[in-house]
């Protein structure tokens, strides 16, 4: 096999593939059309798995904050880096001393959000339990999939 054998052979292949993928484009785009209706799965925002996860997660965050809140002599709290951020500043390590706090500023906004994530993650909770555990269908959509089933109906 010569060089343009096997460089005819690379552009009738490339061709090949290039048509197959343009018909599975064109397959897609026709199911992707205004007046088609949205797979049932298609809405699936995880709210089932998130329930099921919510009290491991909240056990995370607990730990979390209370390594953070805990005292000097416990590694990852604030109160440890602020003393270290202190010795260096006594001794004179002024880049150690910008360093560390920059990783005190750091962990200091992590315990803010971890609060916010607490008080969003009891939101949660509520509406798990509202929803059974985000078994049931909830919202607008489940009520437009009734009112429409009666019209048929009638």
């Amino acid at each position: 096999m010569d060089a343009r054998q096997s460089t005819r052979t690379l552009l009738a292949g490339l061709a090949t593939a290039a048509l197959l993928a343009g018909s599975a484009g064109a397959a897609s785009a026709a199911d992707a059309s205004p007046g088609a209706k949205p797979a049932a799965k298609g809405t699936h925002d995880g709210a089932r798995a998130l329930c099921k996860r919510e009290p491991k997660i909240d056990k995370r965050i607990d730990r979390a904050l209370k390594r953070l809140d805990a005292g000097k002599g416990r590694r990852g709290s604030v109160a440890r880096l602020q003393q270290r951020v202190d010795s260096a500043k006594r001794a004179g390590h002024t880049e150690i001393a910008t360093f560390l706090q920059g990783r005190l500023k750091t962990r200091e906004s992590l315990k803010k959000d971890l609060q916010d994530r607490k008080k969003d993650l009891a939101g949660v909770k509520t509406w798990c339990a509202k929803n059974d555990n985000g078994k049931k269908a909830g919202g607008k959509d489940s009520a437009s999939k009734d009112s429409g089933s009666k019209d048929s109906d009638k």
